[in-house]
């Protein structure tokens, strides 16, 4: 006997009960459309994921257990797995992060999720108790386990005792697992592992959408015991994958218990319920297997919507941006073009006496090409009197990096002042390599609400503008652009290689040193020149406080700045391989 399972990954919004719930009703209506018999949604979908400290307020699970009961009330004709908090069973307890089933309008069994993961992104030790037993619901008949996001992940997880223990031949996973640079891939060879190992049929659902600085993919996935995956769900996009799944394809037999086999996945509850509604197959359930975006074409996606989930949801109608002539602009102002709509950007050129006029060209020709509005407000006259307003205070010392800065600052006073006049977003166009080593400058270009770049390589902006120019009948990003050395144009013959190491150098150091933790020793290692790698630690050490004034932006990368890397300002541990 087939069973047919839906997974719907949406796309819903913290706190918003109301939506995610309408949401949730209109995937469970189309589920059933299509003949499923459960229907299975994402991690904490009805409150959003995550919630953060929202979890501490007692009015805020109240309204997470009424939004369920809302959603129970409704449900008829399927089983509906539904992540939601559950409240503390005690005073002065944590909830439960929870998966609850819900059958013919009641809640017929909750999962408490046992790993609660605590590592980069997640504080889920801080919100949640973990549960103490793992979960099988016969659903008539047909035993299905029951996990959440980590339970899958480690590998000490329920899903062995699920099968082995409780018979499951079917492990439903739903999950609010973030993006970053080829997760889809990753994970999906994890659920192939699981399935394979365990003999399984492995059902994983995910989140998709943005919540501030995270981004989550979507890419769902049901992989057959013998580790086949038969259906993929999209990325970056709001999707329900249907498939039949048949039990008695089942491969117990390679399943092992962990070693030692202690702890709360030793217990497993087993829930019966009544038969699920006849399957009709009159209509038809064709596996689906969307592509996997290339590298490069999922980080432009993984920027377009979460530029467009952190405007929309927080209300914007327009954001603003500097347009510089550079490359880092142009790549913003393509995502957020791509994301909003044309219609909805701004981009405002700023010369000053420092200012090419091949630079300002460029500025014009991309928001020309992508047919954004562009406004010139020249700064000459703002630095020349922020100079006069303090020759007397800088007591005839020599112009130096102050009177660089002073011309970024005025830049980011003029888009602000656009900002609380219209009520734009100002979007900051710096990227990661600039930001790791403080190549910006505070109140100056990063003043802003919004760091779309903020976690991008430089040398991944390159091949980002090229994907995009890729996409249409001409480029957005003329050659001019990608052919010019980098420069802010803060002084006469300026460039950033004067001050940094050439990008694909600092880029590596980067990555090995914020992304991996390594070192100096073990990044010089690796053959990279002492001098440099030293300059460049230094240079990331020192700019810890800049960093923690920026505004938020989308994570791409394994370890972003903020969430993921978090690091005391004072400190006088110098990681630049001083002795």
């Amino acid at each position: 006997m087939k069973i047919r399972i839906a997974l719907a990954q949406i796309n819903p919004t913290v706190g918003d009960f109301a939506g995610n719930v309408r949401a949730v009703r209109r995937m469970t209506a189309e589920a059933k459309k299509r003949g499923a018999e459960i229907v299975a949604f994402p991690e904490l979908v009805l409150c959003g994921y995550p919630p953060e400290d929202l979890l501490l307020k007692p009015q805020f699970l109240k309204d997470c257990s009424r939004a369920l009961r809302a959603v129970a009330r409704e449900a008829k004709g399927i089983a509906m797995l539904v992540g939601a908090p559950e409240p503390p069973s005690r005073t002065g307890a944590r909830p439960y992060n929870a998966c609850h089933i819900i059958f013919e309008g009641k809640i017929a069994a909750t999962y408490r999720k046992l790993n609660l993961p605590n590592y980069g992104v997640f504080d889920e030790k801080r919100y949640f108790e973990p549960g103490e037993n793992a979960l099988v619901v016969n659903f008539g008949g047909v035993p299905v386990g029951i996990s959440i996001c980590e339970d899958v992940w480690v590998d000490d997880g329920p899903t062995a005792s699920q099968v082995l223990l409780g018979g499951a031949s079917i492990i439903v996973n739903i999950s609010a697992s973030p993006y970053h640079r080829r997760k889809g891939r990753e994970r999906e060879k994890l659920m192939q592992k699981r399935a394979r190992e365990n003999g399984c049929w492995l059902c994983y659902v995910n989140l998709v959408g943005a919540q501030d600085e995270l981004v989550f993919d979507g890419c769902s996935v049901i992989a057959a015991p013998d580790g086949r995956t038969v259906a993929r769900g999209k990325a970056f996009d709001e999707d329900l994958l249907v498939a039949d799944v048949d039990p008695s394809d089942f491969r117990p037999g390679k399943a092992r218990l962990p070693s030692p086999f202690v702890g709360v996945h030793r217990r497993v509850e087993i829930v019966d319920l009544a038969p699920l509604p006849a399957l009709r197959r009159k209509i038809r359930a064709v596996p689906r297997r969307a592509a996997h975006p290339d590298p490069v074409e999922e980080v432009y996606r993984a920027l377009v919507l979460g530029t467009r989930d952190y405007v929309n949801k927080n209300g914007f109608a327009k954001v603003v941006l500097g347009m510089s002539g550079g490359i880092d602009s142009a790549l913003v102002a393509a995502i957020s073009a791509d994301a909003l709509g044309a219609d909805r950007v701004v981009g405002v050129t700023m010369p000053s006496a420092y200012t090419s006029r091949e630079t300002l060209r460029d500025a014009r020709a991309v928001c020309g090409n992508i047919g954004m509005e562009i406004l010139e407000i020249p700064i000459t006259g703002i630095y020349e009197s922020y100079l006069a307003s303090t020759r007397a205070a800088f007591g005839g010392r020599p112009p130096d990096v102050t009177e660089e800065n002073i011309q970024a600052r005025a830049r980011g006073n003029v888009l602000m002042a656009l900002s609380n006049k219209f009520g734009w977003l100002v979007l900051t166009t710096g990227n990661k390599s600039e930001l790791a080593v403080g190549y910006c400058t505070l109140y100056g270009d990063m003043a802003g609400g919004f760091a779309v770049i903020k976690d991008v390589p430089k040398t991944l902006v390159y091949p980002l503008c090229r994907y995009r120019n890729s996409l249409g009948r001409s480029p957005v990003v003329p050659a001019s652009i990608l052919r010019r050395r980098p420069t802010a144009e803060l002084r006469p013959g300026q460039f950033d290689q004067d001050t940094l190491p050439p990008y694909p150098v600092l880029d590596r150091i980067i990555e090995l040193y914020v992304e991996h933790d390594l070192g100096f020793d073990d990044i010089v290692a690796r053959g990279l020149d002492a001098a440099l790698v030293r300059k460049t630690i230094r240079m990331i050490d020192a700019s810890e406080y800049k960093r923690r004034q920026g505004a938020p932006g989308i994570k791409i990368t394994p370890k972003a700045f903020g969430r993921d890397r978090r690091l005391p300002i004072t400190n006088r541990y110098r990681g630049a391989g001083e002795r």
